[in-house]
């Protein structure tokens, strides 16, 4: 970029902040009235220009971005529709950024029945799953409003709904993940970056434990995850850049940490081969949308922990959470190694991983 656009730049954003502050109030009291300004006003100073880094065109091509959509701008993405709608019927679209997508109506209740190729009205079918190109059974049937806005909104507040929207539970400035809900709202930028603030969202409501569904992990629970495992003394920014997709994200590889023992494995026939740390330290476990295979879920845990044990679960007795002890998880073979060895049984496997990195 040239001085002089620089120099435009920089009056531009300039301009734009002076008419932000007047807006907001007078001096002396500024921080008390800050009100919520939206992406678009941080982009003056963040300018969304391809040939320099900046957080905002990362955020733009995130998942923060996309967790909640107006139609009116999402039909301008590569996402099918239910069968019995168009655009014209979609208010928002939930997600569909790497695993799923969930449609509102006009009403802003989330579609749970829609029709076959006949035309014929069927329970379900309303959840796109974006790795499989499927369709499948959200709350099928139900009367199900959409009351996931604290996590999925900017400004959110849990009272009232948005204007013609009955279905939507309580009220929100801007529709997705924008800046103002990690750097608060106008020109606060008061960044909490521990783990527990990105836990506010990244954690099932429900419990303090690590839920699951199906016979994998629910999807969600990052944090529950990360605070039983092996690095939850860290913070989540500790190796994500927040602004990315998670999938470009990673800063920190885990031999910046653990560099004696990524050494050693890197001269052993699993590392020469090209399997990475994460490949059994992260396995698939934790299922957003749809199973890719009998123990392949469609998002990697953030446990760490290996159970090298034969014939153990890792889940509780009715399956609904993952097994704690002393707080801590661990995942089990059946997810870290049946995924790829799926001939093998959990015996051998186990023989096998015990002891791995003192044997190889």
């Amino acid at each position: 970029m040239t001085t002089n656009s620089h120099s435009m730049l920089k009056a531009r954003a300039g301009a734009a902040l002076l008419m932000g502050l007047l807006m907001l109030g007078g001096s002396g009291t500024l921080l008390a009235q800050q009100d919520y300004v939206g992406a678009e006003y941080c982009a003056n100073c963040h300018p969304l220009d391809p040939s320099e880094a900046d957080n905002g065109a990362d955020w733009r091509t995130s998942g923060h971005r996309f967790i909640l959509q107006e139609g009116e701008l999402a039909q301008n993405r590569a996402l099918p529709l239910p069968e019995g709608f168009s655009w014209d019927d979609i208010s928002y679209v939930v997600g569909g950024h790497s695993a799923k997508a969930i449609y509102l109506d006009d009403t802003g209740h989330i579609i749970t029945s829609t029709t076959d190729r006949e035309g014929n009205p069927v329970d379900g079918m309303n959840q796109y799953n974006l790795l499989t190109g499927e369709w499948s059974d959200f709350h099928p049937g139900e009367d199900k409003p959409y009351d996931c806005g604290g996590c999925h909104t900017t400004g959110y507040n849990p009272g009232g709904n948005m204007p013609g929207l009955p279905g939507i539970e309580g009220s929100f400035k801007f529709a997705g993940v924008q800046c103002e809900v990690c750097h608060g709202p106008g020109g606060t930028m008061a960044v909490d970056q521990s783990a527990e603030a990105c836990g506010t969202c990244h954690k099932h409501p429900d419990t303090d434990g690590i839920e699951a569904v199906d016979g994998f992990i629910r999807s969600e629970g990052q944090y529950s995850e990360f605070k039983a495992g092996a690095h939850a003394n860290l913070s989540c920014v500790s190796c994500h850049n927040p602004h990315k997709p998670a999938e470009f994200s990673i800063k920190k590889q885990c031999a910046d940490c653990h560099s004696e023992l990524a050494a050693k494995y890197a001269t052993s026939f699993k590392g020469e081969a090209g399997i990475q740390c994460e490949d059994c330290h992260m396995p698939y476990a934790t299922l957003a949308a749809q199973p890719l295979g009998p123990h392949q879920g469609d998002r990697r845990t953030h446990i760490f922990n290996i159970d090298t044990r034969n014939g153990v679960s890792m889940f509780t007795e009715d399956g609904s959470e993952v097994k704690l002890t002393d707080g801590k998880a661990a995942v089990t073979l059946d997810f870290v190694c049946q995924r790829c060895h799926q001939g093998k049984s959990v015996e051998v496997l186990s023989n096998f991983a015990k002891g791995f990195h003192d044997k190889y």
